[in-house]
């Protein structure tokens, strides 16, 4: 038994989501919302963010990175020529930094605020910091989401996949993040067209079809949000 805690639009949740989908493991999730700040939870993951993996017997694993390396080291060779996380070292390198890129510089910069106040905002108290959203964040974080899109335009008119060849973590944190600021309608599509192409790609994998499906109870995803020929 797989526990995924998550939450539907954590896009660091959305990133564990799809690389357990690749691996073809579907996890029961237990939808967390953080700023309740459960002990339980906290037991599990002090930093008090999801996701976290809890697996029959084993300790929790907190933190969307160490997840990722977790399975790399736990069923990663099964994959076979299609390990997320590449044999060489160089290649290593190139998929750490990109995950590393859109895990904490993306995030930072876009679907952290966003999400935050687009959609965590509406569910908490007014202790815990809800009310209305910060619309200068929105508008910094809707301001910077071009120039990511520019540079995953760039490297993808160089490669097949973001850090190279093959389908890597590099693409499926990248398309997380992606697709929690596009269940917003902030992702300016026309911005790049190579950059939508990429993720044209990657939305039509088998592992993001449960993404797909997510919902947020008073919310209508973005009208690209589903359309795979978007």
């Amino acid at each position: 038994m797989t526990d995924l805690y998550y939450h539907p639009l954590c896009p660091h949740s959305r990133f564990i989501r799809l690389v357990l989908g690749e691996f073809g493991i579907e996890p029961n999730l237990i939808e967390e919302r953080t700023y309740e700040r459960r002990r339980e939870f906290l037991l599990m993951n002090p930093a008090g963010t999801t996701p976290v993996l809890v697996e029959d017997h084993a300790p929790p694993v907190p933190g969307a990175g160490t997840i990722a390396e977790y399975l790399d080291e736990t069923c990663g060779l099964g994959l076979g020529d299609r390990r997320l996380l590449p044999d060489h070292p160089v290649a290593r390198v190139e998929v750490r930094r990109l995950m590393g890129w859109f895990n904490h510089k993306f995030f930072a910069e876009v679907s952290d605020h966003l999400v935050r106040e687009k959609i965590y905002r509406r569910f908490m108290t007014a202790d815990q910091g809800g009310g209305a959203p910060d619309m200068d964040a929105v508008r910094v974080a809707r301001s910077n989401v071009r120039y990511h899109l520019r540079y995953i335009g760039y490297l993808i008119r160089s490669r097949r996949w973001l850090a190279g060849d093959t389908l890597s973590y590099a693409d499926l944190a990248a398309a997380a993040h992606l697709s929690s600021v596009d269940f917003l309608g902030d992702v300016p599509w026309a911005e790049d067209e190579t950059a939508k192409s990429w993720y044209a790609r990657v939305k039509s994998r088998p592992s993001f079809r449960p993404l797909l499906a997510d919902r947020v109870m008073g919310m209508t995803p973005s009208p690209t949000y589903v359309d795979l020929d978007f």
